[in-house]
Order: structure tokens, then sequence, then C-alpha cells
């Protein structure tokens, strides 16, 4: 195990055809700790792929260096990395084994003689011979049983001897996970490697997944498009967009307190809503002609926003359960109901503001009967505000007062 460091990471590549260049990562730092699950997420072309690659060696960096633990791999081949990495496409040999798959990066971490390849070959191919006429390798016996290990650990036992053509998608992924771990690298790479998967069989191989590491310890790096596996699966989620890291951090911090307008509404779903608004003084916001009051940090960020003779204009974000069904008083938001999707336990509701036209989206119990073209009115939570500057910065937050008790009572000694 160990930690992975990129710093001052930046990927170009040359101009094709006349256009210019394309610049993927831009002096991106980012520490990865020692036996962290960390989730890269971002749109199409933010760089996520690229970040792997070049990790795993299989691409080089116009500039900075990249760490495995105390060691720069930047100038390093691939092998010498000490990285694993599982494709999208899983990337399996289809002429091998299923245990010939999982033992492939095995039988090649160390140069061999002709004379030990001639009697690790031999060995396998007698491996079907009686007793007597077996010839032992010490090194394939060693290998046999790490594939034995990792087969057990997977569920794969009775599945060794087949062709990966004989195999479903998910064991087609739980074998190019095999091959990954079996050469119990310091650090893993998983670009996307359940998005082949049908929706039901995601939901259990993520869980694997996330089992796995945890037993392992292993550092691992994902990278994927999917919410659910992002919010699920990660210790921190770093977002990318256009090559520059916007936010790292946790699921939850991410989701409670993102960092810009980007981030606000690309992690969770639905997204986040955002309104426009204007800081009236006094910690209140202004949208329309209705006035609120919010509560919690972000009434201090507001108070020193306001103290501070910043601009009044704001974009203010709303999560989908901070907005409720509510009565009609002169508080609450008039709406309309655009759309509804009922979701079992709950119904996502779009709905259009009456004063302003803007699109809102909040949650509502399966019991609640809205049909759209209804006239509903809608609550704002206090605490559910988060505010953006005009550059689409978030509004930072006080830093929390150390916590400071009563001293403690010492026992006299006497």
């Amino acid at each position: 195990m160990a930690e992975v460091r990129f710093q001052q990471v930046s990927k170009t590549y040359p101009p094709r055809r006349g256009s210019a260049p394309v610049e993927v990562l831009r002096h991106l730092d980012l520490q990865i700790a020692d036996g962290e699950f960390l989730v890269l997420v971002g749109p199409s072309g933010c760089g996520k792929s690229t970040l792997l690659r070049l990790l795993a060696g299989l691409e080089a960096p116009s500039s900075g260096e990249l760490y495995v633990g105390d060691r720069c791999v930047t100038r390093l081949r691939p092998a010498q990395r000490d990285v694993a990495m599982v494709f999208q496409s899983y990337a399996l040999y289809p002429h091998l084994s299923v245990a010939d798959n999982i033992g492939f990066g095995l039988r090649r971490q160390r140069r061999r003689t002709p004379l030990q390849q001639l009697g690790d070959g031999l060995h396998r191919a007698s491996r079907s011979l009686p007793e007597p006429l077996r010839l032992a390798s010490a090194r394939e016996q060693r290998i046999e049983q790490r594939i034995a290990e990792v087969a057990a650990t997977l569920e794969l036992e009775a599945l060794l001897d087949r062709r990966p053509k004989e195999l479903s998608g998910g064991q087609k992924q739980r074998v190019a996970l095999g091959r990954a771990i079996a050469r119990q690298p310091a650090v893993f790479l998983m670009d996307e490697p359940l998005s082949n998967l049908d929706a039901k069989l995601r939901t259990g191989t993520r869980a694997q997944i996330v089992e796995l590491q945890r037993r392992l310890g292993t550092t691992t790096v994902y990278v994927t498009h999917d919410q659910v596996e992002a919010m699920t699966m990660g210790h921190r989620i770093a977002v990318l967009d256009r090559g520059v890291l916007q936010q790292l951090g946790t699921p939850l911090e991410l989701y409670q307190w993102p960092a810009n307008v980007f981030v606000a509404q690309f992690i969770g779903s639905p997204p986040m809503t955002l309104l426009p608004v204007t800081s009236a003084g006094g910690g209140q916001l202004q949208l329309g002609s209705h006035r609120f009051l919010p509560e919690g940090p972000i009434a201090e960020a507001l108070l020193q926003w306001d103290g501070q003779g910043r601009p009044a204009l704001l974009t203010a974000g709303l999560r989908a359960e901070h907005l409720r069904l509510a009565p009609a008083t002169n508080r609450n938001l008039p709406a309309e109901v655009s759309h509804a999707e009922a979701l079992g336990n709950e119904q996502l509701l779009t709905c259009r503001l009456l004063e302003g036209d803007h699109l809102v989206q909040l949650r509502a119990g399966p019991e609640q009967t809205v049909v759209p073209g209804q006239t509903v009115h809608l609550e704002v939570d206090p605490c559910g505000w988060r505010l953006f500057d005009a550059d689409g910065e978030a509004i930072p937050r006080p830093k929390p007062l150390p916590l400071r008790g009563p001293e403690p009572l010492l026992p006299v000694i006497g």
C-alpha cells in the first residue's frame, strides 16, 4: 500500500489538422492517502481517464511529477510502478482461461531464463497427467496457489477453466478485478469498470468492490460518471472540470457544501436548484417579492458578506429536500406543477415558480396527490440555503471555533 501524489501535473495533446493544442489537465495537485478509496468524477473530457493513464504509465505528463509512496514514478515504465488497472472493457485475453487471465501479470513480474520458461511450460503442460508424471515448478506452484486464493475471494473457483466468451458481464468484471489484485499492487486504478453491467448487477458488484477494497486496504483510484457510485463508494470524491480540480472532500461535504455552482449542479440527483436572489441586509434574502431569513452557518456567512459591503446580487442553491409542499401563506412560494415522477417511496416534483418563472425540484411523500398544472405552495427550509457569488464560487462558511470545555478535575494526591 502507498499514498499517491500528483504535483503540478499537466497534460496537453498536440494540435491536429490545424486545431489548437488540447489542454486536458492543468497544474493539478492531488494527494491520495494510503489505503484511501478516491472517486474521480466529472463530465466527459474533463481528464478523469487521462489522470489514471498518467499514473499507470500509459501516457507521459507534459509537466509535473507523480509519486507512489516515496518513489517518483513519472519516468518509470508501467511495470515498475506497482499499480494495477481495471479497464472499462475488462481487456481479457480471449485465448486464455480464467485462471491464466488472473495469473497473467504474475507470470510476467520477473524476467526468466529460457530454461526457467521451459520448466514452467512443462509444469503447465503436465498438470493433467498422473502425479508421478508431472514436472514440478516451484514458481508455477506459487502462482497457482495465488490464483486459487484470488478465485476463492471473488467466487470464481468454478470458472477457472472457462474462456472469457463463456462468461457473463459480471463474471468478466470479477476476472478483471482478480487479475488486478493477484499481483498485490500498491495502487488499484479502476476506469468505469461497472459501466457495461445492467443496473441490478451493477448494484451488487459495487458492494463487492467496496468490501474487497476495505478488506485489502489497497489505495484505490476509481473513475466514474455515475452519481450513485460516486456517493456510495468513495471515502472522498474529487470533482474535475476542464482539467481543473473543482473540489475534494467527502461525499457528504460535496453534497451539503459545494465549493461552486459547477459542483452544486454536478453532485446530487436531482442537481441543486439555482435561483437569483438579492442580499437585502440584516441577514435576509430577497427572491422576487418574498423575503427569507436563512438559519445555521449560512446565516452568519451572509451577515459577514453584508458587513464587508460586497455586491448584493447572489445565486442561491436549494436541494430538493429543502423545499416542501405547504399551505398557501404570504411566506411560501406559489408554483405550478410541471411534472411528477413516482419513485415508490417518494415523488420527485418539478414545479415552475409563478413569480420569476424559475424551475425548482422537490421531494414529496408518495401519499400526496398532485397533478401537472396544479397550483401548489412551497416552503423553504431556512437551513437549506447555499449562496454563490457572481463568479459562481460559494460564500465561505465561518470556521467553527475550537470546542473548549471546563478544565478537568485532577485527583488530589496526598
